[in-house]
């Protein structure tokens, strides 16, 4: 496994389409290790396969539950709405409020191949709506509500 440079806002990479995967090879099983130990080193808790500049549809999150790796994923159903604070790797330095959804069902493959669903709520919903949003280029910056401060955040 190795860290991965993980892309930045402003790069075209982040506004494409993601390709599905067709094959679950050795390269898609590396890039899934490789994009948990980048996340991890980044102290992140999500990460998608174009913010380290791969433009198929993989995820891996770890919300402190332990690591989900997300092949091909889906959200099929959502419930509920909330407002809170978000940030992104790919975006440093900025946090902003973000309306999601508060459960979240999803359907996608694991690095097997087996079809598998994930149910997420609070942090894991925002994290799987979050990084599933990367796969379609789009960047929670364009869902912000508005900027937060460090001040605003702790209150």
């Amino acid at each position: 496994m190795a860290i991965r440079k993980i892309v930045k806002i402003g790069d075209d990479t982040l506004r494409k389409v993601c390709r599905p995967v067709t094959q679950i090879d050795k390269r898609i099983l590396t890039l899934l290790g490789d994009m948990a130990e980048t996340m991890y080193a980044a102290d992140g808790v999500g990460l998608a396969a174009p913010q380290v500049g791969i433009l198929r549809r993989v995820v891996v999150i770890d919300v402190g539950e332990g690591l989900v790796e997300l092949i091909n994923p889906e959200i099929v159903a959502t419930e509920g709405a909330s407002v809170g604070p978000e940030g992104c790797l790919s975006v440093p330095g900025r946090r902003g409020l973000v309306e999601r959804p508060t459960k979240v069902t999803v359907h996608a493959l694991d690095r097997k191949g087996r079809e598998i669903e994930v149910v997420g709520t609070g942090l894991m919903a925002v994290a799987l709506c979050h990084e599933i949003d990367h796969l379609d280029g789009v960047i929670y910056v364009d869902k912000m509500i508005k900027d937060i401060t460090d001040q605003e955040e702790e209150e």
